[in-house]
């Protein structure tokens, strides 16, 4: 018999790390209108170029899609950026849907969104 344990996405896990003058936000879990907090303060302004590193994200719903939109339209307003690295494929075609992929550069690995 299965519990509900194995039915609860992944707690969200931001973290942000300076690398080259980029601000690399890493998150893993799932990001919904619960856990989205955490994200939407990483991307906070004041970081002008970043990063969002996705290869453990498990789950994005429009919360996440919001923040990140957010986030692209606040940083290219004051000249910076946002990337995504490392989309999984279901939350890749989430972003190909919303049409987001269109606004939002997105890189297969993290060292090409750092190279671009």
């Amino acid at each position: 018999m299965e519990s509900e344990e194995t039915h609860r996405p992944h707690p969200l896990k931001v973290t942000a790390a300076a690398c080259d003058g980029v601000v690399v936000v890493t998150v893993s879990g799932a990001i919904d209108h619960a856990s989205v907090g955490p994200l939407v303060q990483a991307l906070a302004p004041g970081r002008p170029r970043v990063i969002v590193d996705m290869r453990q994200v498990s789950f994005m719903d429009s919360s996440g899609i919001n923040a990140l939109l957010t986030a692209h339209r606040d940083l290219t307003g004051t000249e910076g950026w946002l990337r995504l690295a490392g989309v999984p494929a279901s939350i890749r075609r989430t972003l190909q849907i919303t049409g987001v992929d269109t606004a939002i550069p997105s890189y297969p690995s993290l060292r090409e969104a750092l190279a671009a």
